[in-house]
């Protein structure tokens, strides 16, 4: 398998920087029409995957939306990861693990090894008990060829009481993105390790050295658009993935309807990104 990076450039080239949340919640279930339990979970899966695979560069499911339907639900994640895994779409698993030691090895073991039962291209990562204590899955995902996404300054208010705190000059989120930014160094096209950075606030972190992605929540429902995007992430030396899910997801059940939702905002995306 090629690199993470790599695959990510080359998909975000054909089909564009929009990355659709697949966030299968209750109220959402309903608004399907679909029960809340593990039949609706796959009926809505199956949507998706119908909807956004080949057509959408990146989707992001939501891991706890699954996880609260216990191993019923695991099991349709599988079978979505499995779907996905045959496509031009990259698939990044929004699971925010974080641990020490043997825990962070296990962590490691279910989501970014080779042959990780829960492997998809990438997923999402905590710092916050040390970016040090990331490196077992660091590892495992360079290996195996996945990426992964750590938590700088997220998209929640609550976020800067740990995010914007200061040491030696610099935040804590600031540090986050430069321990990525030296894994990325030397990386073309791009590297493999990712940052979160919400879209929602001006976040007032250098990211000219990153040399890796991007992934930026809070587009369409949560109140960012297209432009704010371009505005706040001017003079990155990498991408943007700008990630919405009920903007998207709002136009289900029917698959053509999703995927038409998604390309309109995959095309705003593109138009200012160019007016940019």
């Amino acid at each position: 398998m090629s690199a993470f990076g790599a695959r990510l450039a080359e998909v975000v080239a054909a089909h564009g920087t929009l990355c659709a949340g697949i966030d299968p919640h209750p109220g959402l279930l309903a608004a399907w029409d679909l029960t809340d339990d593990a039949d609706g979970l796959e009926s809505f899966a199956a949507a998706c995957v119908e909807a956004f695979a080949g057509h959408v560069g990146v989707v992001k499911p939501q891991s706890a939306f699954f996880e609260r339907h216990g191993s019923a639900g695991i099991a349709v994640l599988e079978q979505l990861l499995a779907a996905f895994a045959g496509t031009s779409t990259q698939v990044i698993l929004d699971v925010k693990r974080g641990d020490i030691g043997t825990t962070m090895d296990g962590y490691a073991d279910a989501y970014l090894a080779e042959k990780a039962p829960l492997g998809a291209d990438a997923v999402t990562l905590s710092p916050y008990l040390g970016f040090g204590s990331l490196a077992p899955g660091l590892t495992a995902a360079a290996k195996a060829g996945r990426g992964v996404f750590v938590l700088a300054r997220t998209s929640n208010p609550e976020g800067g009481e740990v995010q914007l705190a200061t040491a030696d000059g610099r935040s804590v989120a600031q540090a986050v993105v430069d321990a990525a930014a030296e894994l990325n160094a030397g990386r073309p096209p791009l590297g493999d390790v990712g940052v979160v950075v919400g879209a929602t606030h001006d976040h007032g972190l250098d990211l000219t050295s990153l040399n890796g992605p991007v992934l930026a929540p809070g587009l369409g429902a949560q109140g960012a658009g297209a432009a704010d995007l371009v505005r706040r992430f001017a003079g990155l030396d990498g991408l943007v993935l700008g990630a919405a899910s009920r903007s998207v997801l709002a136009a289900g059940p029917e698959p053509a309807a999703l995927r038409a939702a998604a390309l309109r905002l995959r095309d705003e995306l593109a138009a200012a990104h160019q007016g940019g």
